[in-house]
């Protein structure tokens, strides 16, 4: 952990900081490390937004929940290397897996309903509205029919969230006040450009391209490969029009958005990320850091 000089920071205290999450279903956890490296240099964002698991995290994270709270969460779901027996059997949120999914046999749009995620997420986050929150947050979802961007910033919060993850053949779409919302990330993964309000944005892409197996990828793979590769195209036009101060993306080398089980490496992957983080806070800000 590292600390701040804090005869710089009244002039970092002025400065209203904005921090936009991308999406990129398991990868978005490196938006913990994120969060917490933030936290470690005393900067508390004053407006947020999110799409997909950006706007999970960004939700838990505005609802009050410190990096740490989020972290003990996912902690508690995975299994770590080098943990033994008697550490994974205490971990009660593994069952939690098998309580999540809720296969949606019957009907078209996604293999996933989504209604169990979405119960398990309201019982963390702990408000209805975005009225509650203790940070302001905004949340991008995709008309399907117009291909328009819904940007969500007040009343009900949980259909927000619900309709910003709907990933195109993993969960069905949302029906909300006439409109089929899908997945924010096809026409906005990384929604910098919507925190207007702020002097200063940090924008965390986590997407990433698809691996080069040699095998024909299956309906849902295809479906999931083509949104991160509209993603990092929608996503460069957007910073070349209006670019973030900080642009962070995380090299990844092989996770996939479903790979939640690899929560440890994700971590990992965001460690240099994180390095570089307070290395543009001590650069633009004049902060002045040391090793703990």
């Amino acid at each position: 952990m590292k600390f701040f000089n804090s005869k710089s920071k009244p002039k970092l205290a002025e400065t209203k900081i904005g921090l936009a999450l991308g999406g990129g279903g398991a990868r978005g956890f490196s938006h913990i490390p994120i969060l917490q490296t933030l936290d470690d240099l005393g900067v508390k964002p004053a407006h947020i937004s999110g799409t997909s698991m950006g706007a999970i995290i960004g939700a838990i994270y505005a609802a009050g929940k410190t990096p740490q709270d989020i972290r003990d969460i996912v902690d508690s779901m995975v299994i770590y290397k080098g943990e033994g027996l008697k550490d994974i059997l205490q971990k009660r949120g593994l069952r939690k897996w098998f309580e999540l999914i809720d296969p949606n046999f019957f009907k078209k749009g996604g293999v996933i309903k989504g209604d169990k995620i979405l119960e398990f997420l309201r019982e963390i986050i702990g408000v209805e509205t975005f009225e509650e929150l203790q940070i302001p947050l905004t949340i991008v979802a995709t008309d399907f029919h117009t291909g328009e961007e819904v940007v969500f910033e007040s009343g009900p919060l949980m259909p927000a969230v619900r309709a910003s993850m709907s990933l195109p053949g993993l969960f069905e779409p949302v029906r909300h006040e006439g409109r089929m919302l899908i997945d924010g990330g096809v026409v906005n993964p990384v929604p910098h450009d919507l925190l207007l309000d702020m002097e200063f944005v940090i924008a965390v892409d986590v997407s990433d391209l698809p691996q080069a197996t040699g095998q024909v990828p299956g309906v849902t793979d295809a479906l999931m490969g083509a949104v991160e590769i509209m993603g990092r195209q929608i996503g460069s036009t957007r910073r070349a029009s209006n670019p973030p101060d900080i642009f962070l993306r995380p090299e990844f080398g092989g996770i996939e958005m479903t790979d939640f089980h690899k929560a440890e490496k994700i971590f990992a992957d965001a460690e240099p990320i994180c390095e570089r983080l307070r290395e543009e806070f001590s650069e633009k800000f004049g902060i002045e850091t040391r090793e703990c």
